[in-house]
């Protein structure tokens, strides 16, 4: 997964690959803002990402991700013309709201968007790094523990966790989960994790971007659910 399609690449022996995103994330601009629409295209597909994991236990994270990139988008609607990029929006809530701010529509809805971002950036990228536990290298519940506890953990509550523990549990060998990323294609490890590291550099940009905006803007709340 990772999309709801992947561009195809060509191979030197001719086959095809089927990774890269069509829906690649763009580069970001010197001052780091995110074109809204670009955006609410590239991560409408991210979603998918939770079903190559293969279980239903992570679509807790997946409804959740759904839920938000649902409340930006009709945010952004209201007034394209106004809200052109997410640093538009959040700034323009800010004003609005005052009081309950930040904890409230888009800006809250993007929050925690961008967590559910982050622990897909830390699992990916544990993978690429080739993190593994080395007594079991094809389970992949090491990439999915860091990714957890880095990203998520500190937001979610005792009952929460547990779901999650429950998850690890569910997650499938590396081989089926890389499989599932390339589209059931029998492609070789090392060529799949070269495509996940080349989408890794504008996906990593775009959420680190907008985690500084949050430091920045001071929009960050530290709660649990």
């Amino acid at each position: 997964m990772l999309a709801a399609r992947f561009s195809l690449l060509p191979l030197s022996h001719g086959r095809t690959m089927a990774l890269l995103l069509d829906n690649q994330f763009k580069d970001l601009p010197p001052d780091k803002a995110i074109d809204t629409k670009l955006f609410l295209e590239a991560v409408s597909h991210i979603p998918l990402f939770f079903d190559c994991l293969g279980s239903n236990v992570f679509s807790v994270i997946k409804s959740d991700i759904n839920g938000n990139i649902t409340k930006i988008r009709a945010v952004y609607m209201k007034d394209p013309a106004k809200y052109v990029t997410l640093q538009d929006i959040v700034e323009a809530e800010r004003e609005a709201h005052a009081a309950e701010w930040p904890k409230v529509g888009a800006t809250l809805a993007l929050m925690w968007l961008k967590r559910g971002l982050r622990f897909i950036q830390i699992l990916l990228q544990s993978l690429a790094d080739g993190e593994r536990d080395e007594n079991n290298p094809n389970l992949i519940r090491v990439n999915i523990t860091r990714a957890y506890e880095q990203a998520l953990k500190r937001y979610h509550g005792w009952i929460v966790q547990k779901i999650f523990h429950v998850a690890l549990h569910a997650a499938p060998y590396k081989s089926n989960f890389l499989k599932a990323l390339s589209k059931g294609e029998e492609v070789k490890e090392e060529d799949c994790l070269a495509n996940v590291r080349q989408f890794l550099v504008n996906y990593t940009a775009t959420v680190d971007a907008i985690y500084e905006m949050y430091t920045n803007l001071k929009a960050e709340l530290d709660y649990t659910v």
